[in-house]
């Protein structure tokens, strides 16, 4: 199979086959956290190092989780990271890699810093978020996710409304959804929409009601408020009024239409506290996913002396 190399970088470059072993190794690895002894020994003697240059508690603790699960040892070495930011990502990667680590999950601003990092370490590299290019580890938890709700994916219509450029797992959805077989329609301000956007396989709405008409799942991103200033929004209020999921948008979705966001939500921003609080949002569920689903990536990594591209 193509999933068995030496790092996993994102979902452009995987097959649907592949995405669809890893969730069903993620659905086996909720059945091992649901038991009372949540341990299982697949990394036994292995050694996971934590290295983001970029803050995110929910990714590092689902991660660390993850490993814990699988008896690796983990160290988290994110302070370190900050404080030797004048070392070259290089220099620091081949040090860790010279005490023994196994595995690298590294977030980082530059998009393809795990690809740079992973040419010089024998480690594997686990891209937890790059740049502005992909966060594979939040896209398998949603793609898992929407199995779960939907069954599956051939069929499905998927809206993805809000902040395109900045969003890492809005590419890695688009990549995962169309390669599984679901139509995926993405809408916000044209100043937030990729160039060419159309290249990736979805329809182009400007007006979010015709993205969310008779959807299936409903995606929106997180709002970067501190990279905004008015050359991408004119105003906040301006975007809440026409691209906000509330229950005046929901109106043009299926009914049973599901509503996602990668966290950490600003309520009121990009969904609405009715919509937040009502059984239709499953941000919840993603959540619980999250720790399966990096269970599943570590496992397959340590199969074969391999893993993911």
């Amino acid at each position: 199979m193509s999933l068995y190399r030496k790092d996993f970088f994102g979902l452009r470059d995987l097959t649907a086959e592949d995405i669809s072993y890893i969730l069903s190794t993620a659905e086996t690895m909720k059945y091992i956290l649901n038991q009372k002894n949540k341990k299982a020994p697949h990394l036994q003697g292995k050694s996971v190092i934590i290295l983001f240059y970029e803050q995110s508690a929910r990714a590092k603790l689902s991660y660390e989780l993850a490993a814990q699960h699988l008896s690796a040892n983990v160290v988290d070495m994110t302070n370190s990271a900050h404080t030797m930011e004048r070392e070259s990502l290089q220099d620091m990667g081949q040090l860790v890699d010279q005490m023994g680590a196994d595995f690298i999950i590294l977030r980082h601003p530059m998009a393809g810093a795990p690809r740079l990092l992973a040419e010089c370490v024998e480690a594997s590299v686990i891209n937890a978020g790059d740049g502005y290019n992909e966060n594979p580890g939040q896209s398998l938890l949603d793609l898992l996710t929407i199995k779960e709700r939907k069954g599956g994916f051939e069929g499905l219509k998927v809206a993805i409304v809000g902040d395109l450029i900045h969003s890492r797992v809005s590419k890695s959805n688009i990549w995962g959804l169309t390669k599984l077989g679901a139509e995926v329609c993405v809408s916000g301000p044209p100043t937030l929409l990729l160039p060419e956007i159309e290249k990736f396989g979805v329809e182009v709405h400007y007006d979010a009601r015709e993205a969310v008409n008779n959807a299936d799942v409903i995606l929106t991103t997180r709002m970067r408020l501190e990279t905004h200033d008015k050359t991408f929004l004119p105003s906040l209020d301006e975007y809440k009024r026409f691209f906000r999921i509330d229950h005046n948008l929901l109106k043009y979705a299926k009914k049973d239409a599901i509503v996602m966001h990668p966290g950490p939500i600003q309520r009121g921003i990009e969904i609405s506290d009715g919509v937040i609080d009502s059984p239709q949002c499953i941000i919840n569920d993603q959540i619980a996913n999250s720790v399966a689903v990096r269970m599943a990536m570590f496992y397959i990594l340590s199969q074969m002396g391999g893993g993911l591209v």
